[in-house]
């Protein structure tokens, strides 16, 4: 019988389960149930005493050296104190496994339950430990390249400005903005004092979904999915914006905002440049998901991306930018 070609399959969770159980010899009563279904998808593997999270790569989104290397930046951070969800080898001391799924060759990888709670809206002392946890992974990935994206103006909001083109009507404020946000960033970036800036490898998605909270002490970060090179402030970018947003009391945020600088700096150094920058860093970077927004519209973010989700999207970056007293 012929098949219509897919886009984007579901596996089979009892399909995963069989899969995990012969391939890592897992305990026989091994488990497997969807977890999150998105830009991957990502399914909870429980043995009776150990969980784990399997990672589903959709279809061409990552090259098999893309994920390497992704692996090898786990493996790294973790032999160095970093807690992170890591990766695990399967009986045949390989990362990849490769699965033969409707529309084509799909990538999984097995990794380390992170444990404890998402927090939405962290405490100052949360931050805290947010800030250290960041610095000792810049501290670590400093002046050190990874083989995937250079995160620059360019990959980041000019070529997510060109995505939107494509996508939205033109004649819009929000599209106006969007524009000008491109120059503008593009002309900060191009002028900034390098000397001053720190680069090396990024995470660049340092958000309450990536971290598990353990009390307040202790902070396990995973999906490294979107990590590449760049300047070390973006993560601190990303990760103060998404902070404001979701903190109501903007002088809660403030002080949240301080705690975590106080943290990040016990262990490395925030210089003025890069202060200077991390505005343009959180709206480069909130532009730049939209962009991944416009292009896995048909199997990821088609029930919501329309013209009303742009507006959400720009006031709320032009609310961040407006916060540190910059009208684009």
């Amino acid at each position: 019988m012929d098949y219509a070609p897919a886009i984007s399959s579901i596996l089979s969770p009892k399909y995963l389960a069989g899969l995990v159980k012969q391939r890592y010899n897992l305990d026989a009563t091994t488990t497997c149930s969807i977890l999150k279904t998105g830009i991957n998808h990502t399914y909870l593997i429980t043995e009776p005493n150990t969980k784990y999270v399997l990672r589903v790569y959709f279809l061409d989104w990552r090259t098999q050296n893309e994920i390497e290397e992704e692996l090898q930046l786990l493996d790294f951070l973790k032999a160095n104190g970093i807690s992170v969800s890591f990766p695990i080898k399967d009986k045949n001391n390989q990362y990849i496994q490769s699965i033969p799924a409707f529309e084509g060759k799909r990538y999984a990888v097995l990794f380390s339950y992170a444990k404890g709670e998402t927090v939405r809206n962290p405490s100052k002392e949360v931050c805290f430990t947010l800030g250290e946890t960041m610095a000792k992974f810049h501290q670590l990935t400093l002046d050190k390249h990874i083989n995937r994206i250079d995160y620059t103006a360019k990959t980041l909001v000019n070529d997510a400005f060109n995505s939107a083109n494509t996508f939205f009507k033109k004649n819009t404020e929000e599209m106006a903005y969007y524009q000008q946000a491109n120059t503008i960033i593009t002309s900060k970036f191009e002028n900034a004092d390098t000397s001053k800036l720190r680069k090396g490898i990024v995470h660049l998605d340092f958000w309450y979904e990536n971290l598990k909270v353990k009390e307040t002490s202790e902070i396990t970060v995973f999906d490294f999915d979107n990590c590449g090179n760049g300047w070390l402030f973006l993560d601190l970018s990303y990760t103060l914006m998404i902070l404001f947003r979701n903190e109501a009391n903007k002088d809660n945020f403030k002080e949240k905002q301080a705690s975590f600088y106080q943290g990040y700096t016990t262990i490395a150094h925030v210089s003025d440049e890069e202060k200077k920058l991390i505005p343009y860093g959180g709206l480069a970077i909130w532009l730049h998901y939209n962009s991944i927004h416009i292009n896995r519209f048909n199997d990821f973010s088609n029930p919501f991306l329309s013209e009303d989700f742009l507006k959400y999207w720009i006031h709320t970056v032009k609310q961040w930018m407006e916060f540190n007293g910059i009208k684009i």
